[in-house]
């Protein structure tokens, strides 16, 4: 796993134009989200739209910038882009870049205790997951899941 995190940083330095979208991958993520919330005694979560806006204007800026950063080049912070999407109250993100299916994904954020943190926060009741190529034909993503109230 610390090998995978490794790759993970390392490709994140690499540019990279936005050249595909992954709006709609939270319907592929309700089941890992369940199997996870489920596993712990949490309540499931439902997808968001407004999340999933925000999560691939996240995803985008990642993919454009070639970085993994909660921020944007504009300076807008993780809170500026919740407000924009009309998301109030608490609200987290977990970001990701590499090669992975959605399978390794969940893996690796439930191997790390800050994302794990985030999927098991029983204040969370929504989610919005998206990405976005690193470039045309490649198998590299930028993931970003948003989740809120």
């Amino acid at each position: 796993m610390v090998a995978l995190a490794a790759v993970l940083v390392l490709a994140a330095c690499q540019s990279a134009r936005v050249t595909g979208e992954g709006g709609g991958a939270s319907a592929s993520a309700d089941g890992y989200l369940a199997e996870i919330r489920s596993s712990n005694r949490l309540a499931r979560m439902v997808a968001d739209p407004r999340l999933e806006k925000a999560a691939l204007q996240q995803a985008g800026y990642m993919a454009r910038a070639g970085l993994m950063n909660h921020t944007t080049g504009r300076g807008k912070d993780f809170a500026s882009r919740m407000k924009d999407n009309s998301v109030e109250g608490a609200a987290a993100e977990n970001i990701a870049h590499g090669r992975m299916d959605m399978g390794k994904l969940f893996t690796m954020w439930m191997n790390s205790p800050g994302h794990r943190r985030n999927m098991l926060d029983p204040r969370f009741s929504k989610y919005g997951l998206a990405y976005v190529r690193a470039g045309a034909g490649s198998d590299e993503k930028y993931w970003a899941l948003v989740l809120g109230k």
